[in-house]
């Protein structure tokens, strides 16, 4: 505070002088929580104590994985935590078991499984991870692992599902990032890439390692020196099995997710999926010819027939469901031919794709005399031009 002092008595060449004050007025204080409201004091904070949670996490188990942080699609590190949100899915999914939840879990698991997946490219321990929102994902139809997996867990929150992503290594894919989810009595694992949903203590499940979780609130690093799916203690309130990269304080004061408030879907054009079935199909048909340079490649028009009937209900069926009026006519056709095949299911990337995994299936390779050969595709459009390709290859002999 400065005062000014006038007196009468001073020299004409002073006019007056002034002095400094202390006055105490008051105090403010700022609650800590307050302050991670404000975005730039609370990135920075929040930002540091993540790379330091995640090196002494490294420090005491150096093989496990944990990403606390990624880049977004502008380039900006933020939390994985505001990667996860409860989102819509396509309404044409929840109109199809009306009735029956579980059905729906399992149909939604498969709609994200179809989107294509893109390898791995970069080790996550470098720090330079980009993430895409879950709606750019579905725009694109194209995701990475962790991306599959938050798409599945933001599903699984919209119907009010416990839900966190799960990173760790599985015995068939190397690194994976599952869904988590906790039901009344059990805990169940799903795997994004393949829409397959295990139970813990399943002896089939792929998973190897368990090794982080996060939700939208908080971080938690495995440090149950038994990792397995079936000896892990899933509990991770517990402090002395997982430890949490945010205080309590801290969590309860979460950053604003970066996903939208809901998820537009785009219909699929109809026409262009006819396109591309019939694309697949002549490619195919060429292919079998260019395959078989030595034997002539003769088309089963009767089977042909029965195996495009079949394709559209595997889609919905699980691949378990075959329709009597087929499967008839299949033993019917049994009493003439030795059939062997099987169908093929995989996301749609592009023909060539589809072409090599048939090929891979060396059904074109019989050289048995008069041997003959039937092709169906089907395709099966989810919105966003996600789509299911269905291929079915038979050969058939005839009985001696």
């Amino acid at each position: 505070m400065i005062i000014e002092k006038h007196e009468d008595h001073c020299l004409h060449t002073c006019n007056g002088h002034s002095y400094i004050r202390k006055n105490w007025l008051g105090s403010i204080v700022f609650p800590f929580s307050a302050l991670l409201h404000q975005s730039e004091f609370s990135d920075e904070i929040v930002l540091h104590k993540a790379q330091i949670f995640k090196n002494n996490c490294k420090a005491v188990f150096p093989n496990r994985r944990i990403i606390t942080t990624v880049f977004n699609e502008e380039g900006i590190q933020i939390l994985v935590t505001r990667y996860i949100k409860a989102l819509n899915p396509p309404q044409q999914l929840l109109d199809i078991f009306l009735h029956d939840s579980n059905a729906t879990l399992d149909l939604i698991a498969r709609f994200v499984s179809l989107i294509p997946c893109m390898p791995d490219t970069l080790d996550e321990n470098d720090g330079c991870n980009v993430w895409m929102t879950s709606e750019r994902s579905i725009s694109l139809a194209i995701g990475n692992k962790e991306e599959h997996a938050i798409l599945l867990c933001n599903f699984f929150l919209y119907f009010g599902k416990k839900a966190l992503v799960l990173l760790g290594t599985s015995l068939l894919e190397g690194h994976v990032a599952y869904v988590l989810t906790q039901e009344t009595d059990e805990y169940l694992l799903w795997n994004p890439l393949t829409g397959q949903c295990h139970k813990q203590f399943d002896s089939f499940c792929p998973l190897r390692s368990v090794d982080c979780l996060f939700d939208d609130e908080n971080v938690w690093f495995n440090i149950q020196q038994n990792n397995t799916p079936m000896a892990v203690y899933f509990d991770y309130s517990k402090e002395s099995f997982w430890k949490q990269m945010l205080p309590k304080n801290i969590q309860e004061t979460k950053a604003q997710s970066i996903q939208p408030k809901e998820i537009i879907y785009a219909d699929t054009n109809k026409t262009m999926v006819e396109d591309i079935k019939n694309r697949i199909e002549r490619m195919l048909k060429c292919k079998m010819m260019e395959w078989r340079p030595k034997q002539p490649t003769r088309w089963n028009r009767q089977c042909t027939s029965i195996l495009r009937q079949i394709l559209p209900k595997l889609e919905l069926g699980t691949g378990s469901f075959v329709p009597s009026e087929e499967e008839s006519e299949f033993e019917r056709l049994l009493q003439f031919y030795w059939v062997t095949g099987f169908p093929i299911q995989m996301p749609y990337t592009d023909v060539q794709s589809v072409v090599d995994a048939v090929y891979q299936t060396g059904i074109h390779s019989s050289e048995l005399p008069q041997t003959e050969f039937a092709l169906a595709v089907y395709i099966h459009s989810y919105p966003n031009n996600i789509l299911s390709v269905w291929v079915y290859l038979a050969s058939l002999a005839r009985n001696q």
